[in-house]
């Protein structure tokens, strides 16, 4: 099943910033933005067609309601939502970021905001946690501050993979400035690591996934948010996916819902979900969350 598209934009950056507890409605930015907005009922329809899908096995479903929320967690499973960071500068500038520590820009603090205000009107959220870097968990900080959980678990196992030399390059110079670690990157073999300390693709899904299944066997029956990178939430999707299949772009702070069982069984039930940002003018934007990571 492909991800929720709403839209794309050619968004402004370094807009002012808006305080987190505030943001609301907004106007669109001045800017190129194109807006596919959806009536709420269709909306709901769409969202609660998507969880009613199983992508990976039968799992008991929890109930539906008209706008779409997940209303309880059966008591063998753990629901995840797990999230990408918001953007960064070096989105932006389509710079590879890796385990580079790159802050939040406007936009990207923006959209956190937005996705913290979606989840304080879902239900309870009982723990928060991020991979260390700023760029997760300083959305992970926001979206625990409005959803009333008190602080925010680091977990380096939930970084984005170590890209070695590719690290700080521009991703369409990084050919030409070291062929041998991009050749690396674009590899097709999983046990291929990058020059430079980078890791494979088998590295990264075994700490991501391991940590994932840590997190789940400590909330059976509960929901939990998990604030992670393009890169890493590709191949925890890989780990559920029925097939081992690639998925598409994972967009900044775009909604996936994981269902893990106490016995490791693994499910997607909603996938790219990025309906919160229409209400910001900030859809899609940023780079990464594809073959290129970052």
């Amino acid at each position: 099943m492909s991800a929720l598209r709403f839209g794309s934009v050619n968004s402004s950056r370094n807009s002012s910033p808006t305080p987190p507890e505030s943001i609301g409605p907004q106007p669109p930015l001045k800017s190129n933005l194109l807006l596919f907005r959806k009536p709420k009922k269709i909306q709901s329809l769409i969202q609660c067609h998507l969880m009613a899908v199983p992508r990976v096995s039968t799992l008991p479903l929890p109930a539906c309601d008209g706008d779409g929320e997940i209303k309880a967690v059966a008591p063998n499973y753990t629901e995840i939502i797990i999230i990408r960071h918001g953007e960064t500068e070096w989105n932006a500038d389509h710079r590879i970021q890796g385990h580079l520590d790159v802050d939040l820009n406007d936009v990207g603090r923006q959209q956190a905001a937005a996705v913290a205000e979606r989840l304080a009107r879902e239900p309870k959220i009982s723990a928060v946690y991020s991979s260390d870097l700023k760029r997760a968990f300083n959305t992970a900080e926001i979206i625990a501050k409005r959803c009333d959980v008190l602080e925010v678990v680091k977990d380096p196992d939930l970084r984005e993979r170590h890209l070695g030399d590719l690290q700080g390059l521009v991703f369409h110079e990084a050919s030409k400035i070291n062929p041998e670690a991009h050749k690396a990157f674009i590899s097709h073999r999983r046990d291929q690591e990058i020059p430079g300390g980078g890791e494979s693709r088998d590295q990264l899904h075994e700490r991501c996934t391991s940590s994932l299944q840590r997190i789940a066997k400590k909330h059976i029956g509960e929901r939990v948010v998990v604030v992670s990178h393009g890169g890493t939430i590709r191949a925890l999707h890989r780990r559920a996916s029925s097939h081992g299949q690639s998925v598409g772009k994972v967009t900044n702070t775009s909604v996936n819902v994981f269902h893990l069982s106490a016995e490791d069984e693994w499910s997607i039930k909603s996938w790219g979900d990025v309906s919160h940002l229409e209400q910001t003018g900030f859809l899609e934007s940023g780079f990464g969350g594809d073959r290129t990571s970052g």
